[in-house]
């Protein structure tokens, strides 16, 4: 790489960001390639100068650069360094969610894309040649367990929200799964942070979580079975009473970066 134009008798800061953004560029490679594994600690400034002999302004930048893409966290202070995060839905996911706060975009709107897009990946689950092996078996666990604490309004919740994402997760379309993952995460961030502020004063009858657990069991044999369109049809109808809570009306608000930001958090420090 070559360095004309870095340092104190550089050109201009144009070239300064040039240099920075190529340095950049080629870690972010890494990243994405494996080469520098998720969770590993870069080289150290020294040795990364070594292999990029730019100014120690330049190689700074270019880490503030990957820093603001999540893609490095930077440690300063004594132990100083850098550790390397591959990107993941979630980040797909925290940003989609901030943008739609940024533009006060109703928490219903985000319930009504899962509405077109869910339905499409339950299909697309029962369409997996593979699906009793790779989809049925997941669905049939957290569907049990959801089951066993029925009566524990946020476990359910909880686990409910869990069948949702592993039906999108689990639909073998890679894209598919993060652009309809990041919606389900927005939407589990808002209904799961209703259900641990309500609690049992939501007063949900018994008999109407059992029936949405029912529905769940519906869609586990259609997909099971390889009966996409009854599995389309199963998941659109279960998603136009399910969305109930925390609600599919405008009174409910925009899309909050509080529950969004937790859920990131949460998910990203596993």
């Amino acid at each position: 790489m070559s360095t004309r134009g870095d340092g104190p008798q550089g050109a201009a800061p144009v070239r300064f960001a040039r240099l920075a953004e190529q340095v950049a560029d080629d870690l972010r490679t890494r990243i994405l390639i494996g080469d520098l594994a998720d969770g590993s600690a870069l080289p150290i400034e020294e040795v990364l100068r070594a292999q990029y002999p730019v100014s120690k302004p330049t190689l700074r930048e270019a880490m503030r650069v990957l820093e603001a893409e999540g893609l490095v966290t930077v440690r300063r202070g004594a132990i100083g360094g850098a550790v390397v995060h591959r990107p993941t839905s979630e980040h797909v996911a925290y940003s989609l969610g901030l943008v739609l706060a940024g533009r006060r975009v109703a928490i219903s709107d985000v319930a009504g894309a899962l509405r077109e897009v869910e339905p499409s990946c339950a299909a697309a689950c029962a369409r997996r040649p593979d699906r009793n092996e790779a989809v049925v078996p997941t669905l049939r666990m957290l569907h049990e367990r959801s089951l066993k604490v029925v009566d524990d309004l946020v476990e359910v919740t909880t686990l409910s929200r869990m069948f949702h994402e592993a039906i999108v997760e689990l639909c073998g379309n890679h894209s598919l799964a993060i652009l309809a993952g990041a919606l389900e995460s927005v939407w589990s961030s808002h209904e799961s942070d209703w259900a641990a502020q309500n609690g049992e004063g939501a007063n949900i009858p018994r008999k109407e979580r059992l029936q949405a657990l029912e529905e769940h069991r519906r869609l586990i044999d259609q997909i099971a079975e390889g009966d996409e369109e009854g599995a389309r049809r199963t998941a659109s109808c279960h998603l136009e009473i399910s969305q109930t809570y925390p609600g599919n009306d405008e009174d409910q608000g925009a899309v909050s970066p509080t529950p969004v930001r937790a859920r990131f958090i949460e998910r990203t420090a596993l």
